[in-house]
């Protein structure tokens, strides 16, 4: 009506309505890659989205107890990585092996054109302050990736998820081994038993990217 065309009749009124209308389509362009990202990520087409916490019952045993030869071997098999996603929700550090899923995915991708708007993507979703799933990294890692997201390579993410994954295979993959999840699989406990919670975001980093708590390594 009348006001509306006062603003943009004065000075800057395009702008400022332009702005506006950006504004909005950046919130919304998050939400939406917010819920993409939730309910994507492949690693054999695996999906770290929340579903229940139960276990799936048509995991063998044998194949259960392969997952504790090693963080490596869990992380061959689908069920073992969906598995393990589900422990990282009970210790409210999901991000850690939705962002490695990510990257993984990520560095499969030859178009420099989807290289540069799936490395946003990420950086939007798990890299930048305050993201919706933002992970616990050094300050000059994140700065590095964020000098790196003009032109993204596919090494940019790579000091980053290692940093996630060794957090993961010193500290959240042991746990997981003696958690409720995982002995009922491998028919060590029966049901009804309470599942220990804790978070896993208590390990910080230092100026050199190490976890204080242990020297970082792949």
């Amino acid at each position: 009506g009348e006001k509306f065309a006062a603003i943009v009749s004065a000075p800057f009124g395009l702008l400022y309505l332009f702005s506006l209308v950006c504004r909005q389509k950046d919130k919304e362009r998050k939400s939406r890659l917010s819920l993409f990202l939730t309910k994507s990520g492949s690693h054999e087409n695996v999906s770290p989205s929340k579903k229940t916490a139960t276990t799936p019952s048509n995991i063998s045993t044998e194949a259960a107890l392969q997952w504790s030869d090693s963080f490596e071997e869990l992380l061959k098999h689908s069920d073992g990585v969906e598995t393990f996603s589900q422990f990282l929700r009970t210790e409210f550090s999901e991000e850690n092996i939705e962002f490695w899923l990510a990257c993984e995915e990520y560095k499969t991708t030859d178009s420099e054109t989807k290289l540069l708007s799936k490395a946003k993507y990420i950086y939007t979703i798990f890299i930048e302050s305050d993201a919706p799933k933002e992970i616990n990294i050094d300050y000059h890692t994140k700065t590095a990736i964020q000098n790196n997201m003009a032109k993204p390579t596919k090494s940019c993410f790579e000091t980053a998820q290692m940093k996630v994954y060794s957090l993961m295979k010193k500290d959240s993959y042991p746990r997981f081994l003696q958690s409720d999840i995982y002995l009922r699989l491998t028919r060590r406990k029966g049901p009804g038993a309470t599942m220990f919670r804790r978070r896993s975001r208590s390990c910080v980093f230092n100026d050199r990217g190490e976890a204080t708590n242990e020297p970082s390594a792949w």
